[in-house]
């Protein structure tokens, strides 16, 4: 049976522009089972789960849950689960790491503030490798299952040390799915070679493009053009380019993206319809999904 992530594949449907927005990620450390949405069906009180959903609306703040990769048995949770914050916008990148004795206490997080760049002293800076999370919830869709479990377990087999399994990323479609912190840059039909090329950039300050869905600090218009930009400029220092005013509506926006050097370039990004339809989850209806199709790249003084 034909699997959504097949019909992407075998139709070529672009990446650009369709990673998941959020300018500041919080990543709860919770093995066992997930549900569909997971924040309110694992062994995360839902009462806790509701409440953090909640409290991140509209603050630019996306929780998610991780676990490690591997059998999720309930004897593996942990006595005080980790906590990871990152804030993806560049100029103030930031990854930070704590550890709490009860998730209850991540309510009192000021996420307007998380949101806004200020981390208010949460937790430590995180030092070693960067996170690697991979959408393995397959009750949201089985391909996150059937294809991000394998790619989680294979990345830990190889000895990378940063691999969590997360509960949702979007696009079930590109899976296997991954997003790499903390630079919050989302990436596609991902095979365990070309992450590990991910992984090595990140730790020496560099974007890989190549299989890129964009940075989830800017909206999908400035997914495109930034990654537009990157390429038309051989750009790959990750924190070079920056999203600065987003003019227009769909399904047409005039983008301009900033670098650290005083360049500017204007970029037209036209929202298009993906044909043929497909399913955009595995059992849903045939659909058109939305693509962001960067129609020029004009460098400006």
């Amino acid at each position: 049976m034909s699997t959504c992530a097949t019909a992407s594949r075998d139709l070529d449907e672009p990446l650009a522009g369709t990673a998941a927005t959020a300018r500041t990620w919080l990543l709860l450390e919770q093995p066992g089972p997930w549900g569909a949405k997971a924040l309110t069906s694992s062994h995360l009180d839902p009462e806790v789960g509701r409440a953090l959903e909640a409290a991140v609306e509209t603050t630019g703040v996306r929780i998610a849950l991780i676990r490690r990769p591997g059998r999720h048995a309930d004897c593996h949770t942990p006595a005080r689960p980790r906590v990871y914050a990152a804030h993806t916008v560049p100029g103030n990148a930031w990854l930070r790491s704590h550890v709490v004795d009860d998730p209850r206490q991540l309510l009192d997080l000021d996420f307007a503030g998380l949101g806004a760049g200020d981390h208010g002293g949460f937790g430590v800076p995180h030092t070693g490798d960067p996170l690697a999370l991979v959408c393995t919830n397959g009750k949201r869709d089985r391909c996150c299952a059937l294809l991000g479990r394998p790619l989680a377990g294979e990345l830990v087999a190889s000895g990378e040390e940063g691999v969590w399994e997360v509960t949702h990323l979007g696009g079930h479609r590109f899976s296997p799915t991954l997003l790499v912190l903390p630079h919050g840059y989302a990436y596609g039909r991902t095979a365990a070679p070309a992450v590990k090329e991910i992984l090595q950039g990140v730790r020496e300050g560099r974007v890989v493009t190549e299989g890129c869905r964009g940075s989830s600090a800017w909206e999908r218009p400035g997914q495109a053009a930034e990654l537009a930009v990157r390429r038309a400029a051989r750009e790959d220092a990750a924190g070079a380019l920056s999203v600065v005013r987003t003019t227009g509506d769909a399904p047409r926006w005039d983008v301009t993206v900033a670098h650290t050097d005083g360049r500017r370039w204007r970029v037209t990004v036209a929202q298009g319809a993906s044909l043929p339809p497909r399913p955009e989850s595995c059992g849903a209806a045939l659909a058109s999904p939305a693509r962001m199709d960067v129609m020029a790249v004009r460098e400006t003084t």
